[in-house]
This record gives structure tokens, sequence and C-alpha cells, in this order.
């Protein structure tokens, strides 16, 4: 469905995911279980945290934002995809694709900084325990979400203007699952190379320098407690774990995807699925299979629900 030279590109040509009718039935199970999955399970973490005061602190506030980021990042790609599964057509319109590619960034680029927030806050509780609430108050909780937003939005907005102004006359067959910036840039009839570079500075470079910069972060922890009190390491270890894990899957599917330099359609496949699909359904379970608190806040709303379905 390549476009003749003369004409404008009106619509992309997304990549299948599976040729046989057995595997897209399978995938189409899988995606659709751990869609469901992704929704139930971040929207649970917002609503106990909404409704649990015991939770209105700045660690569970940023996991509520982040749990939210999480549902609007994979609703962005995994509706689309589970759509185009079971059909032999996946073609996707000009305005769509940009639209998609747009808010992909928006939300990865708002997660990346709530994670910078996090690992702030746990630096924070952990290492200046005295001067905690003096330091993360609710202005400053306000402030690291509103920062992450706008920060999320200039990212995709940097990129975007450019992307969109692009000309397309040519081949409209993406070559992945999903519009995103690397792909629809190769189409465009002109060079390309040096916006290619400032989209890898952009998403790859940034995403391996915050990368770095919170594993540094994290490893400054736990040598700061260490040093303080050998007895609360294995304490500090088992708190950080959850969110150094978050971290290594948010982040190691992004490095190879806009700046690993020998990509291929299979582990562009594998890492783009972990990104919107594994990461957002593990996030619920990491932070609540490990966290005492929120494990008694969910019983509690559990009874809550309960005791009000019995006087109803």
């Amino acid at each position: 469905m390549d476009q003749v030279n003369d004409t404008v590109v009106t619509e992309f040509v997304l990549l299948g995911l599976a040729q046989s009718l057995g595997a897209r039935l399978v995938l189409f199970l899988f995606l659709l279980l751990f869609f469901v999955g992704i929704i139930l399970g971040n929207l649970l973490i917002v609503l106990t945290v909404v409704l649990d005061p015991h939770l209105h602190s700045p660690m569970y506030i940023l996991l509520a934002n982040l749990s939210l980021i999480d549902v609007g990042l994979s609703s962005t790609t995994v509706p689309r995809i589970i759509s185009d599964i079971l059909s032999d057509c996946t073609v996707i319109s000009f305005r769509n694709c940009m639209i998609q590619m747009f808010f992909i960034h928006v939300m990865g680029g708002v997660e990346m900084l709530l994670l910078i927030a996090m690992a702030y806050d746990r630096y924070t509780a952990i290492c200046k325990p005295l001067y905690y609430l003096t330091i993360m108050n609710p202005k400053m909780c306000v402030l690291l979400i509103v920062t992450a937003w706008v920060i999320g939005v200039i990212h995709a907005v940097s990129q975007f203007v450019f992307v969109i102004n692009l000309p397309f006359c040519g081949p409209n067959n993406v070559g992945s699952f999903y519009c995103d910036f690397p792909r629809v840039i190769k189409l465009a009839c002109m060079d390309t190379y040096r916006l290619e570079f400032v989209v890898t500075a952009n998403s790859g470079f940034i995403s391996m320098g915050t990368f770095f910069l919170l594993i540094v972060s994290y490893i400054f922890i736990l040598v700061t407690v260490r040093q303080n009190s050998s007895n609360d390491l294995s304490k500090a270890f088992f708190t950080l774990s959850a969110h150094i894990t978050v971290v290594v899957l948010f982040f190691a599917p992004c490095m190879f995807l806009y700046v690993w330099p020998f990509p291929t359609k299979s582990l562009d496949k594998f890492f783009a699925i972990v990104d919107f699909v594994v990461t957002p359904v593990l996030n619920p379970a990491i932070y609540t299979l490990r966290n005492k608190d929120m494990k008694l806040a969910m019983r509690r709303l559990s009874q809550q629900v309960t005791s009000s379905m019995e006087m109803t």
C-alpha cells in the first residue's frame, strides 16, 4: 500500500504481530487479559490511595499518579493492537498516527519524571528522615507532579512540531505495530538525518541519562544507610528493590528502542510489548504485594465495600 511519489500520504500501514490465526488468537487473549489487568490493577491503586486517609502521603500520591500514567501509556497503543490482531488490514490514518506518537511521548516523559520524583522521595525519607515532612510537604508534592507533566508535554511537543510538518509522499509502511517518531521520520520525503539525531538525543540519550542517574541515586542511598546503620540496610534494600525493578523494566526497552543502532523486528516487538503491556501490569503487583501499608489499605477498602453491600 505504498503511495505514489507525487501523492500525499493520508494513512500508514502498521506491522502485524503474527501471521497464523492460532498465534493471533493467543496474542489477542494475552493482550486482552493483560490490558484488563492494567486497568483494574492501576485504578485499584488510585482508588485505594484516594479513599484511604492513611495513604495521603507524598510516596503514595506519587504512586497513584504513576498508576494513572501506566493506564494512559497502555491506552495509547494496546487497544489499537488488540483490534488490529484479528484484522487483515492494519492501517492507521495520518491524524491518528500523529496523535498516538504525541501521547506516547507525553506519558513516557511524565513517567520518567515521576520515577525521578519517587527516587527523591525515597532519598529524603531514608537519608533525611527528620526533615522528610518539611521537605516533602504537600506543596512540594504538587510541584513535582506539575513539573513532571509540564516537562512531559515539552518533551513530546519538541519532537512533534518537527514531525507533523514533514513531507510524506512516498512509502507509508511504518515497519512496527504502532507509530513512533523514529519509524515515521524515516518515511519522510527528505533527508532526515539531523532530525533522527534530535529524536535519539531527546528520547534515547535522556532515557539513558535518567536511568543511570536513578541507579546511582539508589546506590548512594544504600551506601548512606550502610554508613549510618548496617541493620537498616536490608530494610532499605527491600524498599528500594521495588523502585529499582520498575526503573529497569521501564528504561531498558526505551534505551533499546531509541539508542540501539541495529534494531530487529523481533526484538522491537518484544521490548515494545514489555513497555506497553508487561511493565504497566507488573507495577501494581510490585508496589502492592511488597508494601504492607498498601495491603492493609486494600483490606480496609474491601471490608468497607463488603459492609456497605451487606447493609444494602
